[in-house]
């Protein structure tokens, strides 16, 4: 059973990092992006307007694993993490 976290990421760049250096590192974070969104671990991804700042549904196994999708990021060093963890709401349950 995989558990639902929202997890929101604010994107911090140190403005002494080059930017054709992290132009390269946004092309590899939307192929992970990608990869992590067909396997499932991306539910649903929003971008937040004016910024690159993003809130989304995330699935793992447990915390452990929403951390090791998170790293593995190519930009993780540049975020603030957010995560709460979801629980089905009673309502949810009525509907199925």
């Amino acid at each position: 059973v995989r558990m639902e976290f929202l997890v929101s990421i604010k994107v911090e760049v140190p403005q002494d990092f080059p930017a054709s250096s992290f132009e390269q590192l946004l092309i590899k974070e939307r192929l992970r992006g990608q990869e992590l969104k067909d396997q499932g671990s991306i539910e649903r991804i929003w971008r937040l307007p004016g910024t690159r700042n993003n809130v989304g549904i995330w699935k793992a196994a447990d915390a452990s694993e929403l951390h090791s999708l998170l790293s593995s990021l190519p930009i993780f060093a540049f975020m603030k993490i957010e995560i709460v963890p979801l629980a089905l709401h009673p309502l949810e349950e009525e509907m199925k």
